[in-house]
């Protein structure tokens, strides 16, 4: 008896499956067109983007967002193909979408995605500008919709949600075509103070990598007790790489004329304190600017 009414309900099964292959083929076929469709529409959009670079990123996220739309859309006519007494309302009752739990649960993926919206759409920084965010700075790779990537200077990826970038400050060093640059010196107070400005001036004036326009200058900016303080400023292209080379080539020629030119460089120097009521014995300090 048992085994009567299992091979029937065997065969129930067996024949439910052979008239579900029919729907079954053509939900399989829907997917695919779907799926077809949502790639053709995302390259058109790639290709579009590459023709016009003012929104290309903004369009190459939209053209995710189609595809995603497209493949959704014929994944639940599919089901509702394929399973006739399927409906999105059944998907959205079983997910529970609305309720306060997942509305928590996809607050910072909808703000993220929000604010990568608007971070392609207003452009505070764009791929390839070196930018300054918290304790990372490099360059930008990739901007998506939830996250931009950042390459560090020493070769280390780091990933940075679109809603921090979005609500916290952004250093964007490249944002400009020049960056300005500074650098304190200090020479000794017997030094020539003007001959010592003039050769720095000279050195900005003549070294490769500092920018003619605007000018640079040299202004004293300190006296303290063993030293004089003077700040060279000049301007250079902003991305790093060029930062660092002029900063080279200008402290190295400026060592090298003060040498030349006899500009003394303040050097530390040490005080003995004598206590003669103590019989000769004695206290010293060590200062590296002579106090």
């Amino acid at each position: 008896m048992d085994l009567s009414v299992a091979w029937s309900t065997l065969q129930r099964l067996l024949t439910t499956a052979i008239a579900m292959l029919p729907r079954l083929a053509i939900a399989i076929l829907l997917f695919a067109v779907a799926l077809l469709v949502g790639r053709v529409v995302r390259a058109l959009v790639r290709r579009g983007a590459a023709r016009r670079r003012e929104h290309g990123n903004l369009q190459l996220a939209l053209g995710r967002l189609a595809m995603a739309g497209i493949v959704t859309l014929g994944a639940l006519l599919a089901a509702t193909i394929a399973f006739p007494n399927f409906t999105p309302a059944d998907l959205i009752g079983v997910l529970g979408i609305g309720s306060v739990a997942i509305g928590f649960a996809f607050k910072d993926i909808l703000q993220n995605f929000l604010a990568g919206i608007l971070i392609l759409v207003t452009k505070p920084f764009r791929i390839g500008d070196q930018i300054v965010f918290k304790s990372y700075e490099g360059d930008v790779e990739e901007i998506q919709l939830r996250a931009t990537y950042l390459r560090t200077y020493d070769g280390r990826r780091v990933v940075l949600p679109n809603g921090e970038l979005f609500t916290n400050s952004v250093v964007v060093n490249t944002a400009f075509a020049k960056r300005r640059m500074e650098y304190d010196l200090a020479i000794g107070y017997d030094a020539d103070l003007e001959l010592a400005r003039r050769v720095v001036l000279e050195v900005l004036a003549s070294t490769e990598g500092v920018e003619p326009d605007p000018r640079a200058d040299v202004i004293v900016v300190g006296l303290s007790e063993a030293a004089v303080h003077l700040r060279a400023r000049w301007w250079s292209q902003s991305r790093i790489a060029d930062v660092l080379v002029a900063q080279d080539r200008v402290l190295t020629e400026v060592k090298r004329r003060f040498e030349a030119s006899g500009v003394e460089l303040p050097m530390p120097t040490q005080r003995v304190l004598l206590d003669g009521s103590t019989g000769g014995s004695h206290s010293s300090s060590l200062t590296a600017d002579g106090s």
